[in-house]
């Protein structure tokens, strides 16, 4: 345990900013998982499917929890699979 006001703080502040981390964490996930099921099931509304998670994704970006790269990555590989579902739809 920590020995020192300033550290016993640090670790007040670390308990609080993981539980937040993991909470946007899995609720990124979540909305992820709706978009590939949505993709998988070739849903028709994919595209309000796929600006909510880009919502939900940048801002998580805001708050620190992701990188950029890591979300852009993710969300241009999540767009083209959605492009190409909705091409094979019409």
């Amino acid at each position: 345990m920590a020995n020192h006001k300033s550290a016993e703080k640090r670790a007040r502040q670390t308990i609080t900013k993981t539980k937040r981390h993991n909470s946007v964490k899995s609720s990124v996930k979540t909305f992820e998982k709706k978009l590939v099921t949505g993709i998988e099931a070739k849903a028709k509304d994919l595209n309000k499917l796929l600006s909510d998670y880009v919502a939900q994704a940048m801002s998580s970006v805001n708050k620190g929890t992701f990188k950029k790269e890591t979300i852009s990555r993710k969300i241009g590989r999540l767009t083209a699979r959605v492009q190409k579902t909705l091409k094979s739809l019409s």
